[in-house]
């Protein structure tokens, strides 16, 4: 019993002796703890210009709040005399921090990635993008994975990791868009009357003079029943949905000038040639089909 208040004792004179370190330390963590507050709020602020996703910001406002109250709780545990306690404490953390990092590296990666990917100035909500396989807009950039919407309003769902170590390609970095038209005319026809017409009616439907570009004509091969050219030409654009209806507008223009010039568009033909005194009975043929089909009727 005389231990025990003997230790009771000795309890009670540190705790005395060590009272304006611990009034210090409750003081530095009191700060930190308001100072975390204030950090969340200013960091937020900040990037809340460049990073349009709430997670994101919240994620990095929070971390910035986090090591905030770290660095008190150091200085708190340093003015108490926690040195050893404090490595104990940090090296334990180290070797935890390992094991769940290798535990959640799929996590993680795809976390990381998404923070990443926020801070890119060439990839925002709202583009339209083509990456995987998929093109769409851009609907959220999550702390795990990546959201499109297709042309068919369908969501598309992808890991962060995969649009990161991936080529994309952005459709909305530039306003203008270059479109390609392939087409063919008959042999009979003039390439040069083709050529001008074709040139004129893109140029006056698609003001290529206001945007300081030229239309590309070029004939480009002698086709089975057609002489094909190719046509190339700029579009305000800035999505591929605009780039398709540019498109479809130039076919409908340039069918018409071609049906009012009179400039057939022909469709792939065939021709089929008999071997002289080797006439098709057609009689018979018929007779083979109904023969065909009885013993078909039989076997059932």
């Amino acid at each position: 019993m005389n231990k025990i208040v003997e230790k009771l004792e000795t309890w009670k004179d540190i705790f005395i002796k060590n009272i304006p370190n611990i009034a210090i330390a409750l003081v530095v963590l009191i700060i930190a703890y308001f100072a975390s507050r204030a950090m969340n709020s200013i960091v937020n602020r900040t990037i809340g210009k460049r990073i349009r996703q709430k997670s994101v910001r919240d994620l990095v406002s929070r971390v910035a709040s986090a090591i905030t109250i770290l660095v008190g709780l150091y200085l708190a545990m340093t003015v108490l005399k926690f040195d050893d306690t404090l490595k104990t404490i940090v090296s334990a953390a180290g070797v935890s921090g390992i094991v769940i990092g290798l535990a959640l590296q799929g996590t993680l990666s795809n976390t990381i990635s998404g923070v990443v990917l926020s801070f890119r100035k060439n990839l925002n909500i709202g583009n339209w993008v083509e990456t995987n396989g998929y093109a769409g807009e851009v609907i959220d950039i999550n702390l795990n994975y990546f959201v499109i919407r297709e042309a068919d309003n369908n969501m598309v769902v992808l890991p962060n990791k995969t649009i990161l170590e991936n080529p994309f390609k952005n459709y909305s970095l530039t306003t203008k868009m270059r479109i390609s038209i392939q087409c063919g005319v008959e042999y009979g026809a003039d390439l040069k009357k083709v050529e001008k017409l074709t040139t004129e009616t893109i140029r006056k439907n698609f003001n290529q003079d206001e945007i300081g570009k030229k239309v590309e004509f070029y004939f480009t091969e002698f086709g089975d029943s057609s002489i094909n050219f190719l046509c190339r030409f700029w579009v305000d654009s800035e999505n591929a949905l605009e780039k398709l209806k540019a498109k479809s507008n130039a076919i409908i223009q340039i069918k018409q000038a071609f049906d009012k010039e009179g400039i057939n568009i022909p469709f792939p033909m065939r021709t089929l040639e008999f071997v002289p005194n080797n006439k098709l009975n057609l009689s018979q043929v018929k007779e083979n089909q109904d023969s065909e089909k009885e013993e078909s009727l039989e076997n059932v």
